[in-house]
């Protein structure tokens, strides 16, 4: 399919829609909804010169609503939550009544990938202008806070200098691509990705042509499993075909929040350098074909629902790539989980050692000491992980390095708890959320090692602070959604409701699956060490063996040992 210069697709005689979903491909052009309108009005990407010539002179009260609450996502910026809201009030005030003057920023690293130059930056951007954030999300970002719309051009000057960029980090358009943490160093990989996620960044993010989508749009392009593949809109995973060697398999539309899917298999095989016109002919399918009628029904994963694996592929080969794909096999997984947590030996005979902040909550005093500590022992390269967690590459001497990265409050021997324990950013920062999730996570942590601490329990605990699921609630171990529920004495509190035995098909003895919801199984914050506490107790007097994972144990356990 050509396009014409807005990035529609040109004139093609099509049978009509079923119905008016707001498809381009259908001639439906006329926007359904208050973002499609914004978006028709002006491509976000060009608020930027707003920022630099006008917004960062003159201030945060001359932004335009519309710039500030829609365009500003396209640079990575939302405004922050105004501290002192109760989360009782998340739902019950108006944008302008819930958000500071302040902006979360966040930086985007596709593939997880930064040498010592761009840490450093990331680091005094973070201490002089984000008053010493900086945390580590679970798609390789790195968030700050505190952010001033006047700092802005400086701090994109300080960035792109150093190769780094925010350029639709967030907002309806292809967000940071997913990848290895360790790819090029791995000794169990047969094809380095990293150089379809530069081409595909280098010539697609930034591009008018697919600034436009109906709603966000996350990929994945990794040989490992080693990322969270089946929450993904698009994912290419390693696998060996028969006839034509390694190369990668396709999955469309996955993504959790309030719907929940996991990415299906379409059949197809791909070598390394289609990786990136395979990438292009599905974005391109999502703008034109996705629905834009509703925000709640915008994302890949319904069009995928709604078509079929087989359809979608069909259209995909005939109408935008114009060739067949080759059928291939389904990827070998590995026989455990990879986090790469701990001492790993690299292909080369060095070592990477991998390292778990407390839920992804570092700062730029401690990133700036990690530099320093990445220097000292040889390395110049450092690695995010979709997990909140760090990497550090390229070391000779690995436990001098694990000594001095717990000195920075980064342990790579931490306890499971620590280990598995994931939280997004919570009421703290967000207007979206209810209740507090990264101070929440760290006293259960903190409450479980000790309590446990004679227990090797391998669960994991995903934190989240509304029912959006960016920390991934439906599939770990104990999912915990945060809502307002009444306590003990019947006054409103903070509390969860938790969602048991979700898990991704990451190995060969696991599986994807959502985790169960038990009707009226909620817990309040406070109560949570002590009911994480009991279900983990619970869990190794009841499993079968040793190996049998806490998912399926979860999956046939009677209700009442799961409350």
């Amino acid at each position: 399919m050509t396009d014409t210069a807005d990035g529609s697709p040109s004139a093609r005689v099509r049978p009509a829609a079923p119905r008016a979903e707001g498809q381009w491909a259908y001639g439906q052009r006329e926007p359904l909804n208050s973002n499609e309108e914004i978006k028709k009005d002006e491509d976000p990407l060009r608020v930027r010169e707003r920022i630099e010539e006008v917004y960062a002179h003159r201030g945060f009260a001359t932004i335009d609503p519309a710039d500030l609450r829609s365009r500003f996502r396209w640079w990575g910026l939302y405004t922050q939550r105004r501290p002192g809201i109760e989360g009782g009030r998340t739902a019950a005030l108006q944008p302008e009544e819930l958000e500071d003057e302040f902006f979360m920023l966040r930086v985007r690293i596709d593939g997880g990938r930064l040498d010592l130059a761009q840490l450093r930056v990331i680091a005094e951007i973070s201490t002089e202008f984000a008053r010493d954030t900086a945390d580590i999300t679970d798609r390789q970002n790195i968030q700050l806070h505190w952010v001033r719309i006047e700092d802005m051009p400086e701090i994109w000057r300080r960035l792109e200098k150093v190769g780094l960029s925010t350029t639709e980090a967030c907002g309806d358009c292809p967000r940071v691509v997913v990848g290895s943490p360790v790819a090029g160093i791995a000794e169990d990989e047969l094809i380095d990705a990293t150089p379809a996620i530069e081409e595909i960044t280098a010539r697609f993010i930034g591009d008018p042509q697919l600034s436009n989508l109906p709603r966000k749009f996350k990929s994945a392009v990794t040989w490992l499993a080693d990322v969270p593949y089946e929450i993904n809109d698009l994912a290419f995973l390693g696998a060996v075909h028969p006839e034509h060697g390694p190369g990668f398999d396709i999955r469309v539309g996955g993504g959790l929040s309030t719907a929940p899917m996991l990415a299906q298999r379409i059949g197809a095989w791909v070598p390394l350098d289609r990786v990136p016109e395979v990438w292009e002919g599905v974005t391109r399918l999502f703008r034109d074909y996705g629905y834009r009628r509703l925000r709640n029904r915008a994302r890949l994963k319904y069009l995928v629902a709604d078509w079929g694996v087989e359809r979608f592929r069909a259209v995909l080969e005939n109408e935008y790539l114009h060739h067949p794909l080759a059928d291939g096999p389904p990827p070998v997984l590995p026989d455990r989980p990879i986090d790469h947590i701990g001492v790993h030996r690299q292909r080369d005979g060095r070592f990477y050692v991998g390292a778990a902040p407390v839920v992804g909550r570092t700062s730029g005093t401690v990133l700036a000491a990690l530099a320093d500590v990445a220097r000292a022992h040889g390395s110049t390269r450092i690695r995010l992980t979709p997990h909140q967690k760090l990497l550090v590459l390229d070391v000779a001497q690995p436990q001098s390095l694990v000594r001095a990265l717990r000195g920075l409050g980064l342990e790579a021997e931490p306890s499971g708890w620590r280990r598995n324990t994931m939280a997004c950013t919570g009421i703290e920062y967000c207007k979206l959320a209810i209740v507090d999730t990264k101070q929440r996570a760290a006293t259960v942590i903190t409450e479980l090692e000790q309590r446990l601490r004679d227990q090797h329990i391998d669960i994991s605990i995903n934190v989240n602070g509304c029912p959006n699921a960016c920390a991934r609630t439906q599939i770990a171990d104990v999912g915990l959604k945060g809502q307002v529920m009444n306590g003990p004495d019947g006054s409103q509190v903070d509390g969860f409701q938790v969602h048991l035995g979700g898990s991704l098909a990451l190995s060969r003895d696991s599986d994807g699956r959502v985790g169960r919801k038990l009707r009226g199984l909620k817990v309040t914050a406070d109560e949570l060490p002590d009911y994480i506490e009991r279900l983990a107790l619970r869990y190794v007097a009841g499993r079968s063996d040793a190996a049998q994972s806490f998912a399926h144990w979860a999956d046939s356990a009677p209700e009442e040992e799961l409350r």
